[in-house]
């Protein structure tokens, strides 16, 4: 029989010898499209990944689980928070999507009520939400401004973080743009960070 002295002993080595599990890395996870995914660039290359190295850098206790998809769009991201959540129960959850819906001219309801139903669940699992503003080319009309107004509404709805474009600075610059004019080459990759870093370093904390 063993004595309690002895498995007291026994449980603190188990600790000692698996730190992982006694010490695990919150989670942020990315949702978002072709500009998050890495479209057209090496993987290691894309914002994301560069995230990862700075919480290296600077001994933040963060993993970033990078699901983005290319080609997606909000009503997609509505389908998938849900499952991407249970599964990997992020502590931050930065939501980059509604390009696509824009350049599609998708409704502008539609897109303001899949931003709220994404950035609701992620607060129901208890998630911090930074929300990554969009924009399309002034040449959609007054489309164009009430559907960059829209995550500017979702935000003050839900009272989250807001980054009020992912490609500021970088938009307006031909150079940073792969042969399509649509897609940042990797030299855009450390200003897209700096871009969303600005809103999710609070929220670190």
């Amino acid at each position: 029989m063993l004595r309690f002295p002895l498995l007291r002993s026994l449980l603190l080595a188990a600790v000692l010898l698996c730190p992982a599990a006694a010490h695990a890395a919150q989670t942020i996870l990315v949702l978002g499209d072709s500009l998050s995914a890495g479209y057209g660039i090496r993987q290691d290359a894309a914002w994301p990944a560069l995230l990862a190295g700075r919480l290296t850098e600077k001994k933040l206790d963060y993993s970033v689980v990078n699901a983005s998809i290319s080609g997606e769009t909000t009503s997609g991201g509505r389908t998938r928070i849900d499952a991407l959540l249970a599964r990997h129960s992020p502590k931050v959850v930065v939501v980059a999507l509604g390009a696509n819906d824009g350049l599609r001219g998708l409704p502008l309801g539609q897109l303001r009520d899949n931003l709220s139903a994404i950035v609701a669940s992620a607060q129901r699992h208890q998630a911090r939400v930074l929300l990554v503003g969009q924009r399309i080319p002034p040449n959609y009309g007054p489309y164009a401004a009430d559907f960059h107004r829209v995550y500017g509404e979702v935000a003050r709805a839900r009272r989250t973080a807001l980054v009020d474009f992912l490609l500021d600075g970088v938009a307006s610059e031909s150079a940073l743009f792969q042969a399509d004019n649509l897609h940042p080459t990797a030299a855009a990759q450390p200003m897209l960070l700096d871009n969303v870093w600005r809103g999710l370093a609070p929220l670190l904390k």
